[in-house]
């Protein structure tokens, strides 16, 4: 039985060396901590899973144990761990967010037949927030489309991003982003591939678009600066390739690699 405990939105977790582990029951006992929260969210290879959080840390940890945000995490820890680490905080989240109903004002509570939370007063059932949002890698010829977020290091670029409005096809929200923030327009948009991203409850799905007409004009408000650039002259820092947006921009490179005429490929 693991159990993925947050505090201060850290991770409570056991070190050995460069190894991360989930700790146990047992450990928790030997950490007299007092849990709150606490909710079944799956297994990782056949342990059964839980997350909880406290707010009366020990004053020190004993050696082997420590805390650790989600994005450290992220880089740290194989890629089953953060899987789940991201599942519970993500419920973990909606739990601490969703103490009354919406509809009558009443506390509500765990379901217990399934991942929700429930009224008993009006019977309103709450499931998990997600938050789907598309991430684009855009083409012309031999270069793609990179752009600086105003809250972005200077030298950091990435591909466009943006959440889905309701109303939209995921296609239609491509569209209406790449659009909106640099002023071009895009065709042939084909699906890439997703990535949970729990900071803090985000679903990204990626997709590839080939330029189709117009001139960058970058909105202002969240871009500072954005243009094409091609295998040879990437930025200095782009993203990270265990991010979806890293691998769309090693689909490019990979992709040039093999048609290096300038032609777009699927």
């Amino acid at each position: 039985m693991l159990w993925f405990v947050f505090y201060d939105n850290k991770l409570l977790i056991k070190t050995d060396n460069d190894t991360i582990s989930i700790p146990n029951k047992k450990d928790l006992t030997i950490l007299e901590i007092q849990l709150k929260k606490e909710i079944y969210i799956g297994t990782l290879n056949n342990s059964p899973c839980f997350a909880a959080e406290f707010t009366d840390a020990p004053s020190s940890l004993p050696v082997g144990f420590n805390y650790i945000s989600l994005r450290k995490l992220f880089f740290k820890s194989v890629d089953d761990i953060f899987r789940v680490a991201g599942r519970a905080h993500q419920i973990i989240n909606w739990v601490r967010t969703h103490q009354y109903c919406g509809k009558c004002g009443g506390p509500i509570k765990n379901k217990v037949t399934e991942l929700a939370r429930e009224c008993p007063n009006c019977g309103v059932n709450i499931y998990p927030r997600i938050s789907p949002a598309v991430i684009i890698a855009i083409v012309k010829g031999d270069k793609i489309l990179l752009a600086r977020n105003k809250n972005f290091p200077n030298s950091f670029y990435s591909v466009l991003a943006g959440f889905v409005e309701p109303g939209e096809t995921l296609e239609e929200c491509v569209q209406r982003e790449v659009k909106e923030e640099v002023g071009i327009e895009v065709k042939n948009i084909k699906y890439f591939g997703s990535q949970s991203w729990p900071f803090p409850d985000s679903l990204m799905i990626a997709f590839t678009a080939e330029y189709a007409n117009g001139e960058i004009v970058v909105d202002n408000l969240e871009l500072s600066h954005a243009d094409w650039f091609s295998r040879y002259n990437l930025p200095a820092k782009i993203p990270d390739k265990k991010t979806i947006a890293g691998r769309l921009i090693e689909w490019f490179i990979q992709q040039q690699g093999k048609h290096g005429n300038g032609s777009f490929a699927s």
